[in-house]
């Protein structure tokens, strides 16, 4: 087993590199691949991830490691690592030297079916693998109005760039619980809720809507859902997504370092009452949640990672999971054009958070259900060190 976990770590630290350093291919190279077909196409439900636009060409939505390990895929023309493809297989290379062929990842059923009102069930809610939906309802955020975007983010650039070629658009209550009814009975058992900013009355009347017709299309009273929304001016208001059925619930905090966190995030500091309160909504939805059943999400590499792994210890201490998640610099944002720090840097960080986890006793399961994409590096060192992916349950058949 200690030769599967080193092979498995290996691949981890390409993950993560290929994360942050993107890969490097010719846009038309999927041409061959069955995409919309066999393998799942990428849908832009809130962010353009890859480091430039594909308007009206279709690009997987990821790929396995020989060991099983699930890779994003970040376009970028000048990374040093990329796809070739050669006698009808694709590989990943470094510097032009072959790493491993890939595999990209199969396209769900439910991807070719409609909504009764004649939607496609894959621009609904997008398929984040391992049995999670994730649902972008808005597809824009009501900050731009006041120019006070958080930094980072291109939700309103992807937004322009590909709801007209794409689709994207809002996605009405009916829809989502057609659509993941569709999914649970395919197999699907989490789903995330999320979006841009909209006012904070229709923001909780729209929750409340999804829940119940997710209950009514799924069978469930405990349908899995996490609701990932804003800090609310009036924390009551936390309790009625209680109520309403979601076994979770986040709210993104993106920065731990206060004054930091007013310059790139000045709309959640100027409309949503500023990063103290921010921090006492995280601590009241634990109250209202539980332990282990609220997310947050800081994006690493923007600032000191001391303080991103004091903010992850410190809302760990009070019974939240925040996450890591590796800034790449977003075509669109503010940030376009910067850089996010080297891989070991991420490796380090990830390393770390993992342990602050365990250190406050979080399980594998309870990261699965607050997160909105359970193949998070985090998510994939709990796997590795209880030996869970397939590759140990194949090794010991």
């Amino acid at each position: 087993m200690s030769n599967i976990k080193d092979a498995l770590y290996r691949e981890l630290e390409l993950k993560i590199a290929t994360n942050v350093e993107g890969i490097s291919f010719d846009p038309h190279i999927f041409k061959p691949l069955d995409l919309g077909g066999r393998y799942q196409e990428v849908h832009h439900l809130c962010f353009e991830m890859a480091y430039e636009t594909h308007v009206g060409i279709l690009f997987p939505a990821g790929f396995r490691s020989p060991h099983g390990l699930i890779f994003n895929l970040r376009w970028d023309r000048r990374s040093p690592y990329s796809f070739i493809l050669e006698k009808g297989v694709y590989y990943l290379a470094h510097h032009g030297e072959f790493l491993f062929p890939v595999e990209f990842l199969d396209r769900p059923n439910y991807y070719g079916l409609k909504t009764t009102d004649g939607s496609s069930m894959n621009v609904i809610a997008g398929y984040a693998q391992e049995g999670a939906l994730a649902v972008a309802y808005s597809n824009e955020c009501a900050l731009k109005e006041k120019d006070h975007d958080c930094k980072f983010c291109n939700i309103n650039a992807t937004k322009a760039a590909y709801g007209e070629a794409e689709g994207v658009g809002w996605k009405y209550p009916k829809q989502v619980g057609e659509t993941v009814g569709a999914a649970y009975r395919d197999g699907a058992r989490h789903v995330t809720i999320t979006g841009g900013f909209v006012a904070e009355r229709r923001e909780v009347e729209y929750y409340l809507d999804v829940a119940d017709a997710i209950k009514e299309h799924t069978g469930l009273e405990d349908f899995n859902g996490t609701a990932c929304v804003g800090a609310p001016h009036d924390l009551s208001i936390i309790d009625k997504y209680k109520e309403a059925g979601y076994r979770t619930i986040a709210t993104n905090i993106e920065i731990w370092d206060r004054n930091i966190f007013k310059a790139i995030c000045p709309g959640k500091e100027l409309q949503c009452g500023g990063w103290e309160h921010w921090v006492k909504a995280l601590e009241y939805e634990v109250e209202v949640f539980g332990r282990g059943k609220v997310r947050s999400v800081i994006v690493a590499g923007i600032e000191p990672k001391d303080s991103t792994l004091e903010g992850i210890e410190y809302l760990a201490s009070k019974g939240v999971i925040c996450l890591a998640s590796s800034w790449n610099p977003n075509p669109g944002s503010a940030l376009e054009g910067h850089r996010s720090p080297e891989p070991a840097w991420h490796i380090d960080l990830h390393k770390k958070t993992t342990a602050i986890y365990r250190k406050y006793g979080f399980t594998y399961e309870e990261l699965y259900d607050c997160s909105a994409v359970p193949t998070g590096i985090c998510h994939d060192i709990y796997r590795i060190e209880e030996e869970t992916l397939p590759v140990f349950k194949a090794k010991v058949a």
